[in-house]
């Protein structure tokens, strides 16, 4: 019994936290890091020439979200970020994508090319043959304007998926 109040002293002394305590903490530094992440990564300018870097950019942006939403990365002729914007929103399993707006904001920006990227929310980062299509119509309109579609990232919390290593852009 002695061990048994020494162990309930020790866990309730000053400077000590218990289990659920750390976990609180270390959520708010996790959550903190991540928007130092994402802001930094969000700066006009900034690169997005590789896969892994766009996976981990759009992870942050979206990867915690429970309901689905389309982002669309504008970028220069060398691949620098103009501007990220969160183009669409819908429900826990699907969010309806106009082309006509994507057009339009790629034209505003002056973009050269594009980044787009949507989250599932179930955390199956597998693309669907509803992506598949999205895609190929995106693709297809962007064209007509001389905008190019580099890749479409289907992401998770944990994964994120590139159509473009897949062949399907």
């Amino acid at each position: 019994m002695a061990a048994r109040s020494h162990g309930l002293a020790l866990a309730n002394a000053p400077g000590v936290l218990s289990d659920d305590a750390i976990r609180v903490r270390d959520d708010r530094v996790i959550t903190r890091a991540l928007r130092v992440l994402e802001r930094r990564a969000s700066i006009p300018g900034q690169s997005l020439g590789d896969v892994s870097t766009c996976e981990a950019f759009f992870r942050l942006r979206l990867g915690g979200e429970t309901r689905e939403h389309f982002e669309v990365a504008f970028l220069d002729s060398q691949h620098r970020l103009i501007a990220v914007e969160r183009l669409f929103s819908g429900s826990v399993d699907g969010a309806e994508v106009r082309p006509r707006v994507v057009i339009q904001r790629a034209l505003a920006l002056n973009a050269v090319s594009v980044l787009m990227a949507h989250n599932h929310p179930s955390g199956y980062s597998e693309p669907s043959a509803a992506d598949r299509a999205v895609t190929a119509r995106l693709k297809s309109a962007l064209q007509l304007v001389d905008v190019r579609l580099l890749d479409h990232f289907v992401v998770t919390a944990t994964q994120a998926v590139s159509m473009a290593a897949r062949g399907w852009v």
